[in-house]
């Protein structure tokens, strides 16, 4: 037997049948109706509150316009000021806003905050977690969360002998972070991984069938956590977060739900300019030829590879985050070349779809931000940033001083 409530039509049958035997029937009809409806509507309530779709990952990233790293605090091993930084505070998140930042990407560790045996994260640091997402999401940004390096466990390891036991993982923590910001809208935004690789060449089929089973993982770990993760928009990682490599051997995961993904891209090119410490290359660009000790990556190289990128995602309904990219400061830099190189890349990705996030760590180098107290500590930087973002303007050597 079963207590069902009939099908509202099955009701509506019966009672239209009464009422044509008997006028006197219909105020009878009427407050069977509204029963019926009472008892549906309490019938929804109980099943669980009713999640709508969130919008597309192409209308997701359409508001965004530029997006800074709070790098070296979240991912420190083991706690959030191991590396130096001071704890994030809401007085550097409203600066970032108010500098003109409308996203930012949170790199976070989450292996040396489990209990290695249940892989359950520490409830203390899921709550700080979340304090440092609604510092930024209070203020309507937009947030990126990831598993970033996390000791390596995962992002050292694309390889056949840890691919179960770190799917394993990747699935228990995605599982445990999603259910966290279940109820977010989609300004919520997560990551899979970080720049997973075996080593800095050319991928092997096994460190590309590895990687991406890692991408896959993280996107089944959160649909099926269910309300707004189900239509959340979700960062997929190329190998190394590589634009090269994922134009010739990434593929996207499967997905429960149409256009709610996006490709991650890091960018450092040229190496010996952006990133190492005792490079020759202390000027970039077309506007410091004489100077220049740069041998490849200048403009025509940039252009080319991002339009790569945009016919093979953003044409395509696939929107394109450059998670990181940035320019190393270092003795003997020339700082005008520096600008025009941030510059030339924030144009350059905004021409071709691609949504820029500045690598930040805090330190004289790379920082934007007093980590203190907030206030700027590179407004050429970020004046460079915000130009390249305007697409209305043009880049020109006469505006390089």
């Amino acid at each position: 037997m079963s207590n069902r409530i009939p099908f509202a039509a099955t009701w509506q049958k019966l009672l239209a049948l009464l009422a044509s035997q008997n006028s006197s029937m219909r105020s009878i009809q009427t407050r069977l109706i509204k029963q019926f409806s009472m008892c549906g509507a309490a019938a929804l309530l109980l099943a669980g509150p009713a999640f709508a779709q969130l919008p597309t990952a192409q209308q997701v990233a359409a508001p965004i316009r530029i997006g800074w790293n709070v790098g070296n605090t979240m991912e420190a091993i083991c706690g959030e000021t191991a590396w130096g930084n001071p704890a994030i505070t809401q007085q550097l998140i409203t600066s970032v806003k108010a500098a003109g930042f409308n996203a930012i990407r949170i790199p976070a560790a989450w292996d040396c905050h489990a209990n290695q045996q249940t892989q359950t994260i520490d409830p203390a640091w899921m709550a700080r977690v979340k304090q440092v997402v609604d510092y930024a999401y209070s203020q309507n940004m937009y947030v990126v969360l990831n598993i970033h390096w996390d000791g390596g466990w995962l992002e050292e390891h694309p390889l056949y002998s840890y691919q179960t036991a770190n799917n394993q993982k990747q699935r228990n923590y995605w599982t445990q972070i999603a259910n966290t910001f279940r109820n977010y809208n989609e300004r919520m935004l997560f990551a899979g991984t970080n720049e997973v690789h075996a080593d800095y060449g050319t991928p092997t089929s096994e460190h590309n069938t590895v990687q991406q089973s890692y991408n896959q993982t993280f996107v089944n770990a959160v649909r099926a956590t269910g309300g707004n993760n189900a239509s959340r928009t979700l960062i997929v990682q190329t190998y190394n977060t590589n634009m090269q490599h994922g134009l010739n051997f990434f593929k996207m995961p499967t997905d429960s739900i149409a256009n709610r993904l996006m490709v991650e891209v890091h960018f450092y090119d040229p190496y010996a300019y952006t990133l190492d410490p005792n490079g020759s290359c202390l000027y970039w660009g077309s506007p410091y030829p004489p100077q220049s000790a740069c041998s490849w990556a200048q403009e025509s190289y940039v252009d080319g590879l991002f339009s790569q990128v945009r016919s093979k995602w953003v044409n395509n309904g696939i929107p394109v985050i450059m998670g990181e990219y940035g320019v190393s400061l270092r003795s003997g830099m020339n700082r005008q070349s520096r600008e025009y190189y941030l510059e030339y890349i924030n144009r350059a990705a905004r021409l071709n779809g691609i949504k820029t996030f500045y690598w930040d760590n805090g330190v004289a180098d790379f920082a934007l931000f007093n980590r203190s107290n907030g206030s700027v500590v590179d407004s050429g930087a970020i004046g460079a940033i915000k130009r390249g973002a305007n697409l209305s303007r043009i880049i020109t050597a006469a505006r390089i001083k």
